[in-house]
């Protein structure tokens, strides 16, 4: 059952000592144990009106350099999803290759998930703040919104797909402001999928952390594993 919005502590006012740390071993077992969930496994319902504001509010509460706020987001649900979807459809209508089966399904784009937010980045030039910083504060609204969703209790997923890398896209739908779009955060209820399994696998992906240590960097590799049952 999904929390409601009061679940939701109100954002510290302008000036009000806020405490940096705080001890959450639910926080820490969320972030060790997330997953996203497969599209085609979202069903209704979705975050209610009301449930999205808090997740969006909750999103932007990311590390910001110079509080420019290089995003926006953009709500698509209900029967906007096909309106969106036709937009899409538009695009890439006289593209070569495109065929009937292509267009249906970029008109169908959006109907996969009941609720869809649009993270885009707004990234511009600044005396003091390089783009690349302000990208990388909108992709942290990604992930910030696809945790906030699963902390409510929501399945969702972070999908980029191709309106992601086709600067048409954004144009089309009427966000002339766009520079970049981060991504499709998608979201509803996820039915038998949070019962589901880790995929086989999961113990093998690998990372690297770079330390420095008397005068070099040192290499130490990572293995993230899932405990044996």
């Amino acid at each position: 059952m999904p929390l409601s919005v009061e679940a939701v502590p109100p954002a510290p006012a302008e000036n009000e000592p806020a405490n940096a740390i705080c001890e959450s071993a639910e926080t820490l077992a969320l972030l060790a144990r997330r997953r996203s969930t497969k599209i085609a496994e979202l069903t209704e319902p979705g975050p209610s009106a009301a449930q999205l504001e808090a997740l969006i509010r909750l999103a932007a509460r990311v590390p910001d350099h110079g509080k420019l706020g290089p995003w926006r987001f953009v709500i698509i649900e209900g029967e906007a999803r096909e309106r969106a979807g036709a937009k899409l459809a538009d695009v890439i209508v006289n593209d070569a290759g495109v065929d009937a089966s292509r267009l249906a399904f970029a008109r169908g784009n959006f109907m996969r998930a009941p609720v869809c937010v649009m993270v885009i980045s707004t990234a511009a030039p600044h005396p003091k703040i390089p783009e690349w910083e302000q990208t990388l504060s909108s992709a942290a609204a990604c992930y910030g919104l696809l945790i906030a969703a699963h902390a409510m209790g929501f399945a969702g997923a972070w999908l980029t797909e191709w309106p992601t890398y086709d600067a048409r896209a954004p144009r089309r739908a009427g966000l002339h402001r766009a520079r970049e779009d981060r991504g499709l955060c998608v979201s509803g209820l996820a039915g038998q999928a949070g019962d589901r399994a880790f995929p086989r696998g999961c113990d093998n992906a690998r990372f690297e952390v770079l330390s420095w240590s008397k005068g070099k960097f040192g290499v130490r590799s990572f293995r993230v594993f899932l405990a044996e049952a």
